[in-house]
């Protein structure tokens, strides 16, 4: 029988079609516009030295909202709804750009438009759905993902490399090493729903596919 879906859903639209070679070859380059708006709505420290001194510049406009509804979720119960679109939506937002960083698209990542990425989870009924002191040790429980996602993230690394010359020879992206790292995107993206969003009680499956 085929494993229950997780309640995190994440797809990535295939790019059955020639990919641009010339925005391929230079993406580290071109996503530096979008990577900045990202990091100003998700949060995030420049440094830079002067003189042997470390100068920090701190460059904040929100970020995930995970202490806040934690708090709520302990104390009262409830989860703000306003907090909820945030997360989700800057999440979608982030997929958006980490898709076209990692080849799979080659359309500019919008700020607001799903393009080719799917990311949906349901608002939780918190009284019924969610328990309310698993909040305060999800983040330690999730443990094991960090773990098996250190190497996932090393062998995705590894396969956009190597798609990286395969689009600037073929135009394509192969298909087998489309879903891998989709897959490790899904699996990243089911943690954060789960130990830092807090929108579900679920335990990330250790799983690929959806």
């Amino acid at each position: 029988m085929d494993p229950s879906p997780y309640p995190v859903q994440f797809f990535v639209e295939y790019p059955d079609r020639p990919l641009n070679r010339l925005t391929t070859f230079f993406r580290i380059l071109v996503a530096i516009p979008i990577l900045i708006v990202l990091g100003t709505v998700s949060g995030g420290e420049w440094q830079w030295h002067v003189n042997e001194n470390t100068v920090n510049v701190a460059v904040m406009a929100g970020g995930l909202l995970v202490l806040p509804p934690l708090l709520l979720i302990l104390f009262r119960h409830k989860y703000p709804r306003w907090w909820f679109d945030w997360n989700l939506e800057l999440q979608r937002f982030a997929n958006r750009v980490l898709a076209y960083v990692f080849l799979m698209d080659d359309r500019y990542p919008s700020t607001d438009d799903h393009q080719s990425v799917r990311l949906d989870y349901h608002y939780p009924d918190v009284p019924r759905e969610l328990n309310r002191f698993l909040p305060l040790v999800k983040w330690l429980l999730a443990i094991p993902h960090y773990v098996v996602l250190f190497f996932l993230d090393i062998a995705a690394f590894v396969v956009i490399v190597i798609t990286w010359f395969a689009i600037l020879f073929t135009g394509r992206y192969p298909r087998d090493f489309f879903r891998f790292v989709e897959g490790v995107l899904r699996w990243h993206n089911r943690v954060v729903a789960y130990a830092f969003t807090l929108v579900t009680d679920a335990y990330p499956p250790f799983r690929l596919a959806s």
